[in-house]
Formats: C-alpha cells, structure tokens, sequence
C-alpha cells in the first residue's frame, strides 16, 4: 500500500515538473515569437515613425533615470538616451536625402539595389535595434531583476555605432554631390581621392567590433562571425608573438576566453589588427580552413563524389583553333609572369565517373602529393560524358585560399548540375602578382577547352563561375579569350566579384568601415599585393638596417617594381600585334603569340599604357585612350576578325537624361555646406564622429596605374572590349562592401545590350558561398548560384518551325 501511494506521489511530482518545465518552454516560446513580432513590426516602420518613436522612448527614459538622483549609472543611463536622441534626429533628414535619390542608381525598377539602399538599411537596422532596446528599459527598469550593467553598455555600444553610421552616411552625401550623374564611384582628382580615404580610415571602428557585431546580418550568421572575431584576435596574438610559428597560432586558435567574454576588448583588438597587420597576416589567416583537420570536418558535410583529383598541368604551349577560322590556330603559352614556366595546378570534381576520367593520359596529371578521391574499387560503371564542363576560380582577395577551401559547395555544385568541374589553383599575390594569375586561369581555361573529353565532358556548353576576385577572373579571362580570337564560354556566374580593383571610394564600400570580413585597410593591402605594388615601410628605427636579409628584400623588391611598372603596358602590346594579325591570317601560327605577358611588358615599359601615362587619368579616361583613333596610339580593341571594325566607345557610368535631371534636382536640394568642395566640410557643425584611437591606419593609399588595366578592372575596360563577353549572371550581397562593383558592371553591360543579370540577396555578408551549409539562408543564396549556372549550362531552345505554307 505505502509503495503505491509513493508510486503515485513520485508519478504525480514527475507530471508537476513536465508541467512546470512545459510552460516555461511555452513561455520562452512566446517570448521569442513576441521578440520576432516586435522586429517584424519595427522593420515595417517607415523611417519617421521609426524616428519618432525612438526619439519618444528616450525622452522617456531620460525623464526617469534623471529623477533617480546623482548616481553614476543613472546619469550614464540619461546620458545615453541623450545621445540616442540627438543622432536619430540628426540621422533622420540625412536618411531621407539619400533615399529620395536612391532609386536612380538601381539596375531597373525589379533590382533595388546599390550602396545608398545599403547604407540606408544598414542605419535603419540600428535605428531598429535601439528602438527595441529602448522599449525593453521602459518596460523593465523598474524590475529588480533588471540587469542595468549589460543594457548600458548595449545602448552605449549601439549609440557609438549610430554616431558612425551618421558619419558615413554623410560621406555617401559628398559622393552624391561629387560624382557624375549616375555614378557610384567617386571620380575626383587623385589628391582629392587620397584626402577622402584619409579622412574616412581615421574613423572609429571598434564598435562594430564587439556587442555590434554582425548586426546589420540576418541573426543565424551573427554567432558564426563572433567566433571568427574571437579566432582572428587570438591568432592575432600569437601571429605578434612569434610570426614564424604560424602553426602554434593556429592550434591555438580559439584558447583565449577573454576575448568571447569582453566584447570592448575584442572590438579594440580587432580594430588594431585590421588596421595595423600585414597581407601576410590576412594569408596565414584566410588559409586556416586549408588545415588537414579542418578541410576534413567540412568534406564530410559535403556531398560525396567519385571524383576530385588534383592535376598538374605542364608547362608546354599548345595550338587552339580560332573562331573565326577554325582553320587556323592561335599559340597558347605557358604562364610567364614573374617566375617564369611553371605548372598549373587544377582540381577536377565529378559526381560520377564518367568517361575519360580515369584515362591513363589523365592519370599522369595528377599530381602525387595531392588529395586523390577515386573509387574504382570495385570499378565503377562509367558515365557518359556530360555535354557541360564548369570552369572554377575561387576567391580569396588574390592572396589567399585554393580550390580546397571551396571544395565543399563544389561538390554540392557537381552533383546538383551533373557536369564535371574543374577549379583553378592559381597563384597568389604578392609572391605572383598580376598578371601571373590571370595567365594561369587562361592557360588553364583554354587547356580544358581542347581537352574536355579527359574531363568526362564533351565542351557543348561551358561555364565560367567565381566568387569575389574569383569572379574578377572569370570576367578577365572571358575578355582574353576573345582578344586572343579562341572559343569564348557560353556564360559567367560571378558571385559577389570585384570589378574595380581602384581605391575609388562609393557608398557600398563605405560599409568596409563596419564589416568583420572585408574591412577598407584589408581590401586595399590584397588590391596593393596583386597589383605588385611596394608596401609602406612601418618598421622602426632600429629594424631598418638593412643587413644582407635586407638587401635581398630591397632587390627582389626592385625587380618586383620593375615587373610593374611594365605590366601595364603588355596589353596594349599584346592587342596591337593581335590586331597585326588580320593582314596575316595565311599563317597558321604567329609568332608574337609566343611572347609572354611579361615579355611584352618588359619591351615596352613606356607605351600608351604605362605608368607615367596612366597617372592623371580619371575613370572615363582609359576607354578614351583605348579607342582613339589617332596613329600615335594603337587601339585598345580586339582584334577585327573577333569583332568587327573598332568603333569609339567611352566608359559611360551615366544615366538617360530624364534620370540625371532628376538626380540634379536632389541635388540641388542638399544645403551649401554640402556643396562644398573641401573634405572637412562633410560633416554639419556640432557633429563630430569618433575617431580611432589605434594610431594611424597602415594602409596604401597609392593608387598604382596599372588598376586601371581593363584586365585587372573590368569595370574599366572600353565598350568594345566588353561587348565580347558572353551572357553574365552576377549574384551580390546588399551588405557587401563590393555591391557597387556588380551594380555598375552591370548598368555598363545593360546599356551595351548585353545580356546580363544581377540577383542581389539580403542580409548575407561577401563570402557567404563559403558559408553555404551554415544556415537555410546561405542554402538559399548558394542555390540562386547554381540556377545561374544551370541557366548558361541549358542550351537556348531550339526555334519553332515556321508552319506549313497554305
């Protein structure tokens, strides 16, 4: 009896609990789903109710922490709401400004996107946030459980970031009143430009850095990037201690606490590193998920494939058919630039087995100390060759990262197109600056060309795809291959790329001042790397003397600087004897073709499009230059059996008049000062951002001429050049300081009569097809990429047959 009674006193004490536990799951429940309405409800304000609201919340809050007497955190507290109140009402009339015009500078009325839109959204976000943070101290501050510590340095956190927004979205209004009609990209005067970055890198940071981080993301990414901040600032540390035991940092990659548990302290640490590291850092950084163990975990999230074996390919010239004439031949030379021949590492990833996979001509290319995953035990049935082949190249700011970082969405990628790919291991920068990589994914391409069939793929249909300078690649390559007259591909997917590798300012890249992954001194040190450029020397005094390191140092970078001040001027070289070609097309092969890039470039280092030349050019001016038609300056088109006789063309960055009348009008409603030609006027009085306290910013602001090659800047490049390009489809980030880059290359596409698509996603960082497993978001953005390459990889329909005649 006394056991039944306490079976049932222990079933009844067991049903109170689940109970208990119930319906505080119930109420976390509804505690989530009341938060995620609230911010639902908060979004869909518009920005003067948002305003408004804010700035009634804070006067409330003010009224009440002021009454709490002489205490130093109620008069934080006050002060706060102060400060929240003051920039919001500030913020607001600028917000407006920059949404009244934003429109002009979409794509069409289905793409709005462009960095005004972004910087906009991004303050609303903030906005946003205090907002609901503001609510919560009005409804809690009475609460003797309310954690007054945590929400002051919330709102103290979130107010610094405003401050910054407030002037950043001021510097995007300089933009506007300095830019041509049309243009997101700054086009003053070089010492005009130099003056802006300089003003701009001394603002604060370390806001966005800590308890900020991330917020502008959608919230699923937000505990990704807190620990990549957190590794970051600990390999930080040990990359100082000792900068030749890169492994020991690694290892130790997320042991130091103190930084997950003090956001200040990461957010300041974060901003000296990104300010004062150099590339080589960012390289040994960025080249983590290259460790073995690490590649491993993310190999086995990804799908499983037959086939990824790494090829070597030789260092041997081969001919190539022209379109054109198919009869005649062009010779593709091995990569040259800067090292000399060498070899061409590639990756080849296929979902099956198919034919000519495991050739024994393909077997001698693999290379021996590579990743080899082939099952032909038991041997497999083969596939037949696929009609398409994908040409990959991966990103990674030209510095960093191999085909194995982004071998995992590759896979996703093979099995979901069935097609085989192939993904380029390019050299990086600044051991092999441009155009070493350029020359090795041409080489690379047009090798996949002639030998599709070893690559389980019979070449009907090939696509280029890249993310960020990946996709920069895919568009210099396409433009090669049709200066060189061979076989251009049927499409590109670009993700996110970087069209203009010149440190002009516009208001997309404006957002580097807050994003965790590509902050402005890091993009400018990569662009500085690939570009062959000599860093700016930091060292103190007593590590300047030069010693026999130093001397080899000084004298490798002698020849590196001589090898770019060349460089730029191996295209104009190279087109003028492309263009000798047509009074010569009886033979089957010329003999220039030979030359290498660097050949070229080293026999003619004062052309056209050398260094000197190029200094004072503006943005227009290259396309200018390209298309003369004087006889002192050879014409910077393709050659006339690829495309016809060379028309002028100018690099048209502007709008349809009707458009531009409207924008001069918007213009003509911002204030004197706005107006004002000088830097230091940006800023209304009264207003003062705050400024980094890391010391000066280690960042290159010289802007070397040779970005302004059309190979290395497609954005740049002349109509006649960029009427060559096959079908571009271009996925981009409204978050991504390079959004910019994308809107434009495709405005310029889009007035060429090119077709060309630009799908911009929400609320993703730049990178995010790296991330792609990470959340349905990153899924959801990863697939928009492969239907792009799906749609280049079907072949176009086949027309209806006209009806019968009656």
């Amino acid at each position: 009896m006394e056991s039944a009674w306490g079976t049932q006193a222990a079933e009844a004490a067991s049903a109170s609990k689940n109970a208990k536990e119930g319906s505080r799951s119930r109420g976390r429940r509804r505690w989530r789903k009341g938060k995620a309405k609230a911010s639902k409800l908060i979004h869909n304000m518009d920005l003067r109710t948002m305003t408004q609201s804010l700035v009634t919340l804070a006067e409330d809050n003010i009224a009440f922490f002021s009454s709490q007497g002489p205490g130093e955190t109620a008069r934080r507290l006050s002060g706060v709401f102060e400060g929240v109140r003051e920039q919001a009402l500030g913020l607001e009339p600028a917000l407006g400004r920059l949404l009244s015009v934003a429109h002009l500078f979409d794509l069409d009325p289905e793409t709005p996107a462009n960095g005004y839109r972004s910087l906009v959204h991004t303050a609303r976000c903030c906005l946003a946030h205090l907002l609901h943070k503001s609510r919560y101290v009005a409804s809690n501050r009475r609460s003797i459980f309310f954690r007054t510590g945590h929400n002051l340095a919330e709102l103290e956190a979130y107010l610094a970031a405003l401050t910054q927004l407030r002037a950043l979205v001021y510097y995007a209004q300089r933009l506007l009143v300095t830019n041509q009609p049309g243009g997101l990209f700054f086009e003053g005067d070089e010492g005009l430009t130099a003056d802006f970055l300089r003003e701009y890198v001394t603002l604060h940071k370390g806001c966005f850095y800590g308890r900020c981080l991330g917020f502008q993301f959608t919230p699923a990414i937000r505990p990704f990037l807190q620990t990549i901040s957190i590794g970051l600032v600990s390999f930080g540390e040990h990359y100082k201690r000792n900068e030749t035991g890169l492994s020991v940092a690694a290892s130790s990659l997320f042991t130091s606490g103190r930084f997950a548990i003090d956001p200040e302290l990461r957010g300041a640490e974060f901003e000296r590193i990104t300010q004062n590291l150099d590339v080589h850092f960012w390289k040994a950084f960025w080249n983590i998920t290259e460790i073995e163990v690490l590649s491993s975990l993310a190999n086995m999230a990804s799908a499983t494939v037959r086939v990824s074996r790494l090829l070597s390919l030789p260092p041997e010239a081969f001919e190539m058919p022209l379109t054109a004439d198919p009869t005649l031949t062009v010779t593709i030379s091995p990569p040259l630039a800067h090292t000399g021949p060498g070899p061409v590492l590639i990756r080849l990833i296929s979902y099956d087995l198919r034919e000519g996979q495991d050739s024994e001509e393909l077997s001698s290319l693999v290379k021996s100390n590579g990743q080899r995953s082939l099952e032909l035990w038991p041997r497999p049935q083969q596939a037949p060759r696929s009609r398409s082949l994908v040409v990959h190249f991966h990103g990674g700011g030209f510095v960093a990262q191999t085909s194995r970082s982004h071998e995992p969405y590759l896979k996703s990628w093979a099995q979901e197109l069935g097609a085989p790919i192939i993904s380029i291991d390019y050299s990086l920068a600044p051991e092999a600056p441009f155009p070493r990589a350029l020359e090795e994914c041409f080489f690379a391409y047009c090798w996949a060309v002639k030998h599709c069939a070893l690559l389980g793929s019979t070449g009907e249909r090939i696509c280029l795809a890249g993310d960020s300078a990946g996709g920069n690649l895919c568009f210099t390559v396409a433009l090669r291959a049709a200066a060189y007259g061979v076989r251009v591909p049927d499409g590109i997917m670009a993700a996110y790329p970087a069209t203009m590798l010149q440190p002009a300012a516009s208001p997309s890249r404006l957002l580097s001042l807050m994003d965790p992954l590509l902050p402005l001194s890091v993009l400018s040190k990569c662009v500085s790397a690939y570009t062959g450029a000599k860093t700016e020397d930091h060292s103190n005094s007593d590590q300047k003397a030069l010693g026999m390191m130093g001397l080899v140092r000084r004298d490798t970078a002698m020849l590196l600087r001589d090898f770019r001040l060349g460089a730029s001027s191996w295209l104009n070289s190279f087109l003028e004897l492309s263009g000798r070609k047509s009074q010569k097309m009886s033979e089957p092969t010329a003999e220039p073709m030979r030359r290498s890039v660097s050949e070229a470039a080293l026999a003619q280092p004062q052309g056209p499009l050398g260094t000197d030349s190029l200094k004072n050019l503006t943005l227009r001016d290259l396309s200018l230059r390209g298309n003369s038609e004087t006889p002192d300056t050879p014409e910077m088109s393709l050659s006339a059996e690829t495309l016809g006789p060379s028309t002028p063309s100018n690099v048209d960055f502007l709008l349809p008049p009707e458009d531009a009348g409207e924008e001069a009008e918007a213009k003509n409603e911002l204030s004197p000062m706005d107006r004002g030609l000088g830097v230091s006027a940006t800023f209304p009085q009264g207003f003062h951002p705050r400024r980094s306290s890391q010391g000066p910013t280690q960042m290159p602001l010289y802007s070397s001429p040779i970005v302004k090659n059309p190979f290395m800047s497609p954005l740049l490049a002349p109509d006649s050049m960029l009427k060559s390009l096959p079908p571009v489809h271009i996925v981009a980030c409204a978050l991504d300081p390079m959004l910019d880059d994308s809107v434009m290359f495709a405005r310029r596409l889009r007035n060429l009569d090119r077709p060309v698509t630009l799908q911009v996603v929400e609320d993703l960082p730049h990178g995010f097809l790296t991330l792609a497993s990470l959340c349905r978001e990153t899924r959801q953005a990863a697939e928009l990429c492969v239907e792009r390459i799906r749609l280049v990889l079907t072949p176009p329909a086949a027309p209806a047959p006209a009806p019968p005649p009656v």
